[in-house]
């Protein structure tokens, strides 16, 4: 038996004990992407028709390696906290959803290592 009045007991906290903060995470994501999508966008146009070795040159440039790296790194954190909630919400089954939720962050690690050590390595090179 709790002494807590009900209001006391939900007040700040959802069911799993950290809903304010994924869901600012989430703004605070999106928010980044909108000058990184458009910078990207705005990059795959000017890169268009170039060489391979004129691409790696053009990422080489840290005006160019340091965006894209942020860019990757806001746009799969987004990916991770959507794909999350939808986890959440719409698999019922808790086995299921600790192994997609699981799987989902595995694999968004992943793919975002490998693009942040693609980055890095066409960086470096001289």
């Amino acid at each position: 038996m709790s002494l807590r009045t009900p209001l006391g007991q939900v007040r700040g906290l959802g069911a799993a004990k950290d809903g304010t903060q994924h869901w600012w995470l989430q703004r605070l994501t999106a928010i980044a992407l909108v000058p990184l999508t458009i910078w990207f966008v705005i990059s795959l146009l000017q890169v268009f028709g170039m060489s391979r070795p004129q691409v790696a040159q053009w990422i080489r440039s840290p005006s160019t390696a340091a965006p894209m790296a942020l860019f990757l790194v806001a746009a799969f954190w987004h990916l991770k906290l959507g794909l999350q909630v939808v986890i959440e919400d719409y698999v019922h089954h808790e086995g299921w959803k600790f192994g997609l939720i699981v799987a989902m962050n595995l694999l968004v690690v992943a793919f975002a290592g490998t693009g942040l050590i693609s980055i890095f390595l066409l960086a470096m090179r001289s």
